[in-house]
Order: C-alpha cells, then structure tokens, then sequence
C-alpha cells in the first residue's frame, strides 16, 4: 500500500506530543524542533515518492532565511542601543557650550549682542541683514557688501538705524544676498547657550535644552561651537 509521500498523521500526533513542553511561543519553530521535524519527515515519506532535493533544500533555506533575519533584528537592535549610548555621552558633554541653530527669531536683551549668521552658497555681490520687531517693522538694517561663498556671521548690538538702543523683547531677521541683479534669501541662523540636555527614549536621539529657544533636536544643530 501506497504511504504518503508528506508527514503521517501518526507521527504528526507522536511529534506534537512530544513537543507539549512549555515554550516561550508556540508559534516560534526552533532550530532542534525544525530538525526534529525534518528527520520524521524523511523517516515517513514514500520511498517510491521521495521528497525531491529542492524541496528538501527549499525548506532549510526558507527555515535559514528566517533564523538569519532574527539574528539581524538582534544585531540591529544591539547597534542602535549603542549608537543612542554614544549619542547620549556626546550629548552630555555640550551642556554649557554655544550651538548654531536655523532660526529667523531671537530674544533681544538689553546691553547684550546678538550673533547671526548664514551660509552662502555661492559668492554674493551684495548682502544684506534686515532686523525686523515683533509687528514686522524694520527696527535695523546692515548692508555688509561683497561676500565670499562660505559661513558668514555678523552681531547685532541692539542699535537702531537712528543709533538708539533697541528695547528687549521678540525679533526678527531676514538675510538677501544679491546675485547677477537677482535677491535670494538666506536661511538665517543664530547662536545660542546648551542649558541642559534630555535623552531620548525608545530609539530617540537626544534633545538639547537651549536658553531662550527651548528644545531643540540635537540633528538641527548646524555648529558647535
């Protein structure tokens, strides 16, 4: 009489109830249960109908496929545990320094400067800084002429154009650069002191806590300074 050339129901039920052991998850196929399993399988099978060697092979390359991608979950898991760790130690030290954020707002403080900058992509014939107050008038406005490509950084000193000391409260500022008769504006940046520092938590980076500006993601710093 003709086996079956698959698994046996009587060695299935035999197989399962050797396999009633407490496990972590039933739906988890272990290596030695995989083995296990494939050694009933070609003890059961027909020997006028073996299992063909590419089924045979295809089943230990899918089992493979998924063991591998396990251990790459796990590997994945290890480096980005690692990565935050070193991140973190990096964080920690740049309490008390002075960042370069992207920003075209600041808080103004009496007798105090302002650093500002941009960045140039190319040389420009004419550059111009335009500080504007809380209601979008033009409080002062600095002409600084030919400039190179590259980092380009100016202070404010809380003057006006009439020369009178600027009161503290919110500002703002544009930077145009001229080029061939056509204006551009620039992305302006400022500087600003690291307060304190929050680490993240599943998988997110670290946050700076900087005075005057609040939290900012520790990847939109453009410069330590």
């Amino acid at each position: 009489m003709d086996k079956p050339s698959a698994i046996l129901p009587g060695a299935l039920d035999q197989f399962r109830a050797q396999e009633k052991t407490p496990a972590k998850n039933d739906a988890t196929l272990g290596q030695e249960q995989f083995l296990k399993l494939m050694t009933t399988q070609l003890q059961n099978q027909d020997p006028f109908k073996p299992m063909e060697s590419g089924d045979f092979l295809g089943q230990i390359a899918q089992f493979s496929t998924v063991s591998g991608i396990s251990e790459l979950q796990q590997s994945l898991a290890s480096m980005a545990s690692s990565l935050q760790s070193s991140q973190a130690l990096q964080a920690s030290t740049m309490v008390g320094r002075e960042v370069v954020i992207p920003r075209d707002h600041f808080t103004f403080t009496s007798g105090s400067s302002v650093p500002i900058g941009t960045s140039l992509p190319e040389s420009a014939g004419d550059v111009r800084v335009t500080i504007v107050d809380a209601s979008g008038q033009v409080v002062r406005q600095a002409q600084l002429g030919q400039q190179a490509a590259g980092r380009l950084n100016w202070s404010w000193d809380g003057l006006t154009d009439a020369g009178a000391v600027a009161p503290a409260g919110n500002y703002g500022v544009r930077i145009e650069a001229l080029n061939n008769g056509v204006e551009e504006a620039l992305e302006p940046s400022v500087r600003a002191r690291v307060d304190s520092v929050t680490l993240g938590r599943n998988g997110l980076g670290a946050t700076l806590n900087l005075d005057g500006y609040g939290a900012v993601d520790m990847g939109d710093v453009l410069e330590i300074l």
